[in-house]
């Protein structure tokens, strides 16, 4: 278990993989890990943050199942209260997204799916980062080191560099999928565009005819499809999210996914 950094309360950062091994039909990329959130409250009974990142998900794309074990298991000096998993909602959020707005429309399970982020560990994004600086600044805890979720090129490419676009091709080259479906446009413009395909979602079409359409790939030795879609971000509305993307995924659910990975043949034209 490769250690990154260290999360509030003394966690270790990280890296998350995909346990199985083998060949699977299909293969995610994802953008960066997830965390589990737990609620703090205060030595004096009041809420300091809502949802902390305390821990590294359990697995890749966790969809939540025994976040109050997880929680249960950070230490937490008695001066600084105590730990309470968050609301159901704040952890699991993108798997439970995963299996229920793209694998099971696709017909098949997390069995079928080798699952891979970008960058295999968790971030601090801006929310978590302010919360930090207000609230946890009692000298007697652990410090945090948390790697921060990347803005610029600059910063993504330190943390998906050449070394880890080699790594995602090892995965994708045993795996051996059909399809390599895409979540969102970081995994496009940050490991895709380097094997050949489009940069952004949007450069497949902004309408129902053109997304979530199987296109033309090869990356390393495997020549499969490739199948763009929006991060879970926009399939499930969590958060900040485009209604215009939102609505392209959820036709695509209600009326196209159905059967897509019937048209897997690399013999039948498809559009690159």
């Amino acid at each position: 278990m490769t250690q990154v950094g260290v999360f509030p309360f003394g966690q270790p950062v990280t890296v998350v993989r995909q346990s199985g091994r083998g060949p699977r039909r299909v293969f995610v990329l994802g953008v960066y890990g997830s965390a589990v959130h737990a609620r703090w409250i205060g030595a004096d009974g009041r809420t300091r943050i809502s949802a902390l990142a305390v821990a590294s998900e359990p697995e890749i794309f966790w969809t939540g199942e025994g976040a109050p074990d997880v929680v249960r298991r950070v230490a937490v000096p008695e001066m600084a209260g105590r730990l309470e998993p968050a609301g159901e909602t704040l952890n699991g959020p993108s798997g439970r997204a995963l299996d229920e707005l793209y694998l099971e429309p696709l017909g098949i399970t997390r069995k079928d799916a080798w699952l891979c982020d970008l960058v295999p560990h968790s971030c601090m994004n801006d929310g978590q980062a302010k919360a930090i600086e207000r609230a946890y600044e009692d000298p007697e805890l652990p410090e945090v080191c948390w790697p921060r979720v990347p803005k610029s090129a600059a910063d993504w490419e330190k943390l998906v560099d050449r070394k880890r676009r080699d790594e995602i091709v090892c995965e994708i080259e045993e795996a051996s999928p059909e399809v390599l479906i895409t979540l969102g446009d970081e995994p496009l413009r940050r490991f895709a565009r380097y094997h050949g395909t489009r940069s952004s979602l949007a450069a497949y079409g902004r309408s129902e005819e053109a997304y979530g359409r199987l296109r033309e790939a090869t990356v390393g030795r495997r020549r499969l499809r490739l199948l763009p879609l929006v991060h879970p971000r926009q399939a499930a509305s969590l958060g900040a999210s485009s209604p215009e993307w939102t609505g392209l995924h959820r036709e695509w659910v209600s009326s196209r996914a159905s059967g897509l990975l019937d048209n897997t043949d690399m013999n039948q034209p498809q559009d690159r």
